[in-house]
């Protein structure tokens, strides 16, 4: 199986000093065995970054996160593909368990902030808000679409990795932060092999979040109320 990894990148200079070398070189050890990046536009030197160290790079010609997961479909000739976000959020450690996981035949391996021996960012918060409201999105997404299998219990984290035979059978199409999210319910729609594994989510390095909370959140709510009105599938 031929995995790719997708760096998904806007104006992530510094966090790629500080995250690029942990990833390693491309091997059965590291969890893939190609690495490329989307880049949504950067103006900070995160594409020379990139590219001086040989990773091919691809530009987007529109914004948004999904638009980057739709690029990584077309261009890249892969059996799966593992997307990992430098931002400091998520660890390279956790890089060769997606392999494990997807060689064991699952079709949709998330990396979950929120299941038993994770970490999530906002535990040491008496206010849990982004984390309260990703619970709320990923109990309606249980509730509306799980038919059998364990209870998913991240439905929602980018990192993750999944089959390009999956992805041809699900036709995903949104194209900012929802994709995950619709990723993950049309999989449920399909009666598809989900697996998850605890992570441990760091603190950002550098920057601020491209996801604003409010505008965000109402994006998940109209991604779930399109996917409640479409038809189920078994």
């Amino acid at each position: 199986m031929k995995i790719a990894l997708c760096i998904l990148v806007r104006n992530e200079r510094p966090c790629l000093e500080v995250m690029f070398p942990r990833i390693g070189e491309p091997g059965p050890e590291a969890g893939y065995d190609a690495i490329v990046a989307i880049d949504g536009g950067s103006t900070d030197g995160t594409v020379e970054y990139l590219r001086q160290r040989g990773v091919t790079v691809f530009g987007q010609s529109r914004r948004g996160r999904g638009e980057a997961f739709h690029i990584a479909f077309r261009e890249v000739e892969a059996d799966a593909y593992l997307f990992f976000s430098p931002d400091g959020n998520e660890t390279p450690d956790d890089l060769p368990r997606f392999r494990t996981l997807l060689a064991n035949g699952a079709d949709l391996v998330i990396a979950s902030r929120m299941m038993k021996g994770a970490v999530n960012e906002e535990d040491e918060n008496f206010f849990k808000f982004r984390k309260w409201a990703n619970n709320a999105f990923t109990l309606a997404a249980n509730l509306g679409f799980r038919r059998s299998g364990p209870y998913i219990t991240d439905t929602i984290n980018g990192y993750r990795a999944i089959t390009r035979q999956a992805v041809e059978v699900l036709k995903l199409d949104a194209v900012d932060y929802t994709i995950e999210y619709q990723m993950t319910i049309r999989c449920l729609k399909h009666g598809m092999r989900i697996v998850e594994f605890p992570t441990v989510e760091g603190p950002r390095i550098a920057g601020d979040t491209g996801a604003p909370a409010i505008p965000t959140g109402l994006r998940f709510l109209r991604c779930l109320g399109r996917e409640l009105a479409s038809p189920r599938r078994s």
